[in-house]
């Protein structure tokens, strides 16, 4: 298998992120055109902004969080040369929860939905770990 497709779910979760700047780059310009900001406010506090835009601003947060875990551990993966099937295939499965969270948390942000979505991607992100953990015999 060629250990470098790790980096492919790895740019899709960049990629991800960096598409959440540009939204908030246009979120941000809708509620300063509209003067829904408070100015007093903006450059030190999140709540001078719309609901709308902290809901960007938020999932952003969350792009800092777990995924920080996944790179360390899918460049573990490569470096290890424990990347296969299975890994790219969990590696895929966590970039999914992601985007699925970002679709909830940016849309009808219930939490309850989030909270399962963010559960099975710690999950996934445990059984990364253990795989990395495999000895090159197999155990």
């Amino acid at each position: 298998m060629e250990r470098d497709l790790i980096f492919l779910p790895i740019a899709a979760q960049v990629m991800l992120t960096l598409l959440l700047f540009i939204r908030l780059g246009q979120v941000k310009a809708r509620a300063s055109s509209l003067n829904q900001v408070d100015e007093s406010l903006r450059a030190l506090h999140k709540d001078a902004w719309p609901d709308y835009v902290l809901k960007v601003t938020n999932n952003i947060e969350n792009q800092f969080q777990t995924p920080v875990l996944f790179y360390v551990l899918s460049l573990m993966a490569w470096a290890l040369d424990r990347v296969d099937w299975l890994v790219l295939i969990v590696a895929w499965a966590y970039i999914a929860t992601r985007l699925v969270h970002a679709g909830i948390h940016l849309g009808t942000n219930v939490v309850l939905w989030r909270r399962k979505v963010f559960s099975i991607g710690v999950l996934l992100l445990i059984l990364m770990t253990l795989l990395n953990l495999r000895t090159p015999l197999g155990l």
